[in-house]
C-alpha cells in the first residue's frame, strides 16, 4: 500500500440552495454522506453545515479521483434519503461543489471552521475562499524561465 496524506476541504450546497439540511434531517444525511465516505476508505475528519450547505473535511486515497469520490458520496447519500422515506425530503444536491487541499499542519484548523459551520454562518465570519461552490478555478500563471549559467553552478 502507498503512503499518502491527501487532505481535502470539500463544500457543497443542496440544489437551489433549499434550506432541506434542517436539525432534524441534517444527522440523517450526514449519516448516509460518511457511511459512503468510509465505505470509499476515506477518512473523514469533519462533517457540519448549514440548513443549505455542507463541509467535508476527509482524506481521500489516491486510487480514488477527487471528483469521484465527491460524486458518488453525494449521488449516494441522496439517493438513500430519499428512498428512506424520512421527513424534509427529497434532497437534491447541485452538481457544482468546491475542493481545496491542504497539508497537514492545517488540519485542525480546517476541523474547527467545519465545526463552527452554524456560529460562523450567524455571526457572519466566514471564510469566504471556503464557501465558494462554484466559478472560475486555478488559472496558470507562469514566469518566464530564468537564464542561469553553468559556471555560476559549481560548487
Amino acid at each position: 500500500m502507498p503512503f499518502w496524506q491527501l487532505y481535502y476541504h470539500i463544500v457543497w450546497a443542496t440544489k437551489n440552495r433549499e434550506p432541506i439540511l434542517t436539525l432534524e434531517v441534517e444527522p440523517i444525511v450526514h449519516d448516509l454522506l460518511r457511511a459512503k465516505a468510509i465505505g470509499l476508505e476515506a477518512v473523514v475528519f469533519a462533517l457540519n453545515g448549514t440548513e443549505d450547505h455542507i463541509h467535508m473535511i476527509a482524506a481521500i486515497p489516491p486510487k480514488l479521483a477527487v471528483a469521484k469520490f465527491i460524486g458518488q458520496v453525494k449521488a449516494v447519500a441522496a439517493t438513500r434519503f430519499n428512498k428512506s422515506g424520512a421527513p424534509g425530503g427529497p434532497l437534491f444536491w447541485q452538481e457544482e461543489y468546491g475542493v481545496f487541499s491542504f497539508d497537514g499542519k492545517r488540519l485542525a484548523n480546517h476541523i474547527s471552521y467545519v465545526e463552527r459551520q452554524k456560529e460562523h454562518h450567524a455571526t457572519n465570519t466566514e471564510i469566504p475562499i471556503l464557501e465558494r461552490i462554484s466559478g472560475e478555478g486555478v488559472r496558470m500563471v507562469r514566469d518566464s524561465t530564468p537564464e542561469y549559467h553553468l559556471d555560476e553552478l559549481s560548487i
